[in-house]
């Protein structure tokens, strides 16, 4: 007799899992938290937002384990299920292309048309002009330039990384993981810093609103991207990855360049096209 349970296609339909309940709750947690906190409206609010926290860390922790026990020792990501992974990864990108292009709108809805004769309360709030009048921008050739250099030279690592790994040498994809890494907290670290010194705030104006919310959602996906990149360098360590099998790396080197794209259209766009007269002011 046949047996039933045999497995006659390529696909891998995965077990029944607690994770994405666990996930969702966690967040929920977490965000519930975060609202009551920054209203001041319930005490226990920051123990609310921290254990949502842990609950997304625990979450994340165990179901990228289980993803790569399927990857390394379960033998499920067939030629197949490979190739969906690849659409799924694209079609991710690509919703988080939308993310930005909604950013990019509100920027330039307001920056190309800051005088629109439809708009009369825009006129009185922008003076006609962008940047609006009493914003002091920042200057594109200073820590905005040193930003850019920083992550275009993090791409060209984590392709050091990716050739390294498609030529069999650990050594070197370590050490390009490590690089890039360490160039995207670098990155992060030098954004704090410029967000500490600027003129303007998220509240109370246009520009500020526009500039935080671009700016604030790549600098975002930095993080993730860094913390991506990290996983990778851990599952290197533990001797995953082989010059044929080696997905998750590859995810995380397209998210680290579509963050590197998303960077240079958001330094030319807003720093250097958006600085207006003021692209030589100094903070």
């Amino acid at each position: 007799m046949a047996d039933a349970h045999a497995k006659h296609h390529d696909y891998h339909l995965v077990d029944p899992s607690a994770w994405p309940i666990v996930g969702s709750v966690s967040a929920f947690l977490m965000a519930v938290g975060a609202i009551f906190w920054m209203h001041n409206s319930f005490a226990a609010a920051p123990y609310i937002f921290g254990l949502g926290v842990i609950g997304v860390a625990y979450t994340m922790i165990g179901w990228w384990m289980d993803v790569a026990r399927e990857a390394t020792h379960g033998g499920y990501h067939s030629r197949v299920v490979q190739i969906s992974h690849r659409y799924g990864m694209i079609l991710f990108i690509a919703s988080e292309v939308m993310f930005f292009v909604a950013w990019f709108w509100a920027y330039f809805n307001v920056a190309l048309f800051p005088n629109d004769l439809q708009q009369l309360t825009r006129t009185d709030l922008l003076g006609g002009v962008w940047p609006p009048k009493g914003i002091e921008t920042f200057d594109p050739w200073h820590l905005p330039l040193l930003n850019t250099l920083i992550l275009l030279t993090s791409g060209t690592t984590v392709t050091w990384a990716h050739h390294a790994l498609l030529e069999n040498d650990r050594d070197g994809l370590k050490w390009g993981l490590i690089l890039t890494i360490a160039l995207g907290a670098a990155f992060t670290a030098v954004q704090a810093y410029e967000y500490s010194h600027a003129a303007f705030k998220f509240s109370g104006n246009i520009y500020g609103a526009t500039f935080f919310m671009a700016t604030g959602f790549h600098g975002a996906h930095v993080l993730i991207g860094t913390t991506f990149l990290v996983v990778c360098l851990i599952r290197t360590y533990l001797g995953h990855f082989t010059p044929k099998q080696h997905l998750g790396f590859e995810f995380a080197a397209w998210y680290w360049h579509f963050v590197d794209v998303v960077w240079i259209f958001l330094f030319a766009c807003i720093y250097v096209w958006g600085a207006g007269a003021h692209a030589g002011a100094a903070h």
